[in-house]
C-alpha cells in the first residue's frame, strides 16, 4: 500500500485494513488523499443542492451512513460503512450502531419538542455524532455536514462557515476549532455555535 499521510493534530489515523479499502491506487500523499476526498465531499453537497429532507429522514441511520457513502464513495470502498477497529477517539467499534441510535432518539425529541433553538440543536447533534466516530475517516466532515443539513433542511437557515468568514489563518482556524470541540466535551457548546457561524 503506497499511501502513508501525515496525520494533523485531532486526526485520526486510518489502520492498515482501513487504508486497503482506497480506491485509487495512485494516491501517495496527505494532499492527494484531501484533494481527491474534497472533491467527493462538493458532489455530495452538490447531491443535497434543492432537496427537502422530512426530520424522520435526517434523524435516521441509513441517512447517515448515505451521506457519509455520498461523501468518500469515489475514494474508500467502505465509505458508509461504520468502523470494524478501535480509534483513538469515539465509542468501542461495536457500540457504534447503539450510540448513534440513541443519538438519533434524542435528536428527534430535540426537534419535535423544540428543546433547542436551531443552531444548538444542530451543533449538539454534530459534537454527538463525532464523538461517537461511525467511520473509519471523514468523521469531522461528515459531522458538519450533518450540521448544515440540519439548520438548512429542518429550519431553513444559513448552513454554517465553520470559520471560513474569520480573520485566522489556517491553523489557527483549526485550533479554534479544536479548543471549541475540547469545551464542547466537558459540556459548554456556545464556543463551538460561536466558531460555526463564524
Amino acid at each position: 500500500m503506497g499511501l502513508d499521510p501525515e496525520y494533523l493534530n485531532g486526526q485520526t489515523p486510518l489502520g492498515e485494513e482501513e487504508k486497503e479499502g482506497l480506491l485509487i491506487p495512485s494516491i501517495a500523499t496527505r494532499e492527494e488523499l484531501d484533494e481527491f476526498e474534497q472533491q467527493n465531499v462538493e458532489e455530495a453537497f452538490q447531491w443535497l443542492i434543492g432537496k427537502s429532507i422530512k426530520p424522520e429522514k435526517i434523524f435516521s441511520e441509513k441517512f447517515i451512513c448515505d451521506v457519509h457513502k455520498r461523501m468518500l464513495n469515489q475514494v474508500w470502498k467502505w465509505a458508509g460503512t461504520f468502523r470494524h477497529t478501535q480509534k483513538n477517539i469515539g465509542v468501542d467499534y461495536w457500540m457504534v450502531s447503539q450510540e448513534l441510535n440513541m443519538l438519533l432518539g434524542d435528536a428527534a425529541l430535540w426537534f419535535q419538542n423544540e428543546v433547542f433553538p436551531p443552531d444548538e440543536l444542530a451543533i449538539r447533534f454534530k459534537h454527538r455524532i463525532v464523538s461517537i466516530h461511525c467511520f473509519a475517516n471523514g468523521n469531522g466532515r461528515h459531522s458538519r455536514l450533518m450540521a448544515d443539513i440540519i439548520v438548512e433542511k429542518l429550519f431553513g437557515l444559513e448552513p454554517f462557515s465553520w470559520g471560513e468568514r474569520s480573520s485566522s489563518r489556517e491553523g489557527d482556524t483549526r485550533a479554534d476549532y479544536l479548543k471549541a470541540l475540547k469545551e464542547a466535551d466537558n459540556g459548554s457548546v456556545d464556543r463551538l455555535i460561536k466558531f460555526a457561524r463564524s
